[in-house]
């Protein structure tokens, strides 16, 4: 069920909360034992949340470094699906542009697709630590709103391959990030206030943003 339509539907308070996916090597029984004591509170969905890749050093026998990418906490989209058939609660994803070429993006939609997975929440992401701006991975997106555009395009049936025949659309419910504070990086709240419409038009009147 979409986000959107519990907000329109439900005439009380509704709750929800985000988990953390834990570290790699670690049990999906640990996210279990968080979510359990909170079920009284009948959640109506889960953010799980995505982490970005980061660089470690690795020193070899010849005296060499080597740069090595380590995602320290994956499993976002497993720890979706066992939420929604372990609980029958929805799960939301997060989804970022750091580190996702636009074809990975492009797959990991079609699974959460395939999984029944309605909603989104599509985010650019932070930069690695070690990087005073964000670095877009090669062929992949710089902004949110670009990835808000490629899942909008999803969600009409275009792929990246123009070639495919008798696809079927995705219909996620799409979630962005809205700073009432101002993002950090903006200069202004005007600044702010131009790159949110933009998140807002790239939508369009066929589809549901909803703003986090």
């Amino acid at each position: 069920m979409k986000v959107i339509d519990y907000l329109n539907n439900s005439k009380k308070t509704l709750f929800s909360f985000e988990i953390l996916p834990p570290l790699k090597g670690k049990s999906i029984e640990s996210i279990y034992e968080g979510i359990d004591p909170l079920l009284e509170f009948e959640p109506c969905f889960i953010d799980v949340t995505y982490h970005r890749q980061e660089f470690v050093y690795k020193t070899h026998d010849n005296g060499l470094l080597e740069k090595i990418s380590v995602r320290k906490r994956p499993g976002t989209v497993g720890i979706c699906a066992a939420i929604k058939y372990k609980y029958h609660i929805d799960a939301v994803p997060h989804l970022i542009c750091g580190g996702f070429s636009v074809e990975e993006t492009e797959n990991a939609l079609i699974d959460l697709h395939f999984l029944g997975i309605d909603n989104v929440l599509l985010l650019r992401g932070d930069s690695i630590k070690d990087e005073s701006k964000f670095v877009p991975e090669p062929n992949g997106h710089n902004y949110a709103v670009d990835l808000i555009k490629q899942v909008v395009k999803l969600n009409k049936g275009k792929y990246l391959d123009d070639d495919l025949k008798d696809v079927a659309p995705t219909n996620f419910c799409i979630g962005a990030a809205g700073y009432p504070e101002k993002h950090f990086e903006a200069p202004n709240f005007q600044s702010d206030l131009k790159y949110l419409k933009a998140k807002v038009d790239a939508v369009g009147e066929d589809n549901m943003l909803l703003l986090r």
